[in-house]
């Protein structure tokens, strides 16, 4: 848990009254975040309330150091961490394992790369309510291995499928728009007390770290919702 949100106005989340909301922190890379975002999706679902859920996005860089060209993941894991192939191999294994378990598709032989830009476009996304249609969509193919969500191409053509317009999706890519939106939310992730991802914070007040079960959103969720009846 973790200690209530500042205000608002402070904290560039605004509540919309009637609706529970739920803030996740969440990155592209992250195959935590990409479990976990499945799971409170079917929390949500189940909880019979979705119509009343206001789903906010945030960013957040596990490493914003990662380099900008793709490269395998295994090669990167086995850099990162001082692992040998077969224990950079092992490693995924395991998280392949725990996703296929939630009917997820998951492949150890994706390309990754630095998700500063996939961020920014979907802050744009975000101000037409769409950041979850951008971000699951790019996540599902970066995860999946069944394409390049780095590509400018891609982030377009899925930006522009989910809604977004497609000059404003080209126009963020040629530029440094909503580079502070993305660091916005870093710091405010920073002030609160997020360390890694996925975070999700409740109604302004219950946090949760980590990619917990359906079970335990789902409890939360109710927490949440009985809270603010």
């Amino acid at each position: 848990m973790t200690d209530e949100l500042p205000p608002a106005n402070d904290a560039g989340i605004a509540p919309v009254t009637g609706y529970l909301q739920i803030d996740l922190w969440t990155d592209l890379v992250c195959p935590w975040c990409y479990i976990g975002r499945h799971r409170l999706a079917q929390a949500i679902e189940a909880s019979g309330h979705a119509d009343r859920v206001n789903l906010v996005y945030h960013s957040f860089e596990l490493d914003a150091t990662t380099r900008h060209d793709t490269q395998p993941i295994l090669d990167l894991l086995a850099e990162k961490y001082a692992l040998s192939p077969a224990d950079a191999a092992a490693m995924e294994a395991r998280v392949a394992g725990l996703a296929a378990a939630d009917g997820l598709p998951y492949s150890v032989d994706r390309l990754t790369s630095n998700s500063f830009e996939v961020h920014r476009v979907t802050q744009l996304a975000a101000e037409y309510g769409l950041a979850f249609e951008v971000f699951d969509e790019l996540q599902r193919i970066y995860f999946s291995g069944t394409g390049n969500p780095f590509a400018r191409e891609t982030i377009i053509e899925i930006a522009t499928a989910a809604g977004v317009p497609a000059n404003e999706v080209e126009g963020v890519l040629d530029s440094r728009e909503y580079a502070d939106a993305v660091r916005q939310d870093e710091r405010l992730a920073a002030q609160i007390g997020v360390t890694g991802v996925p975070f999700t914070v409740l109604d302004r007040r219950i946090g949760i770290p980590g990619a917990v079960s359906v079970e335990q959103f789902a409890a939360a969720i109710e927490q949440a919702l009985q809270a603010s009846a």
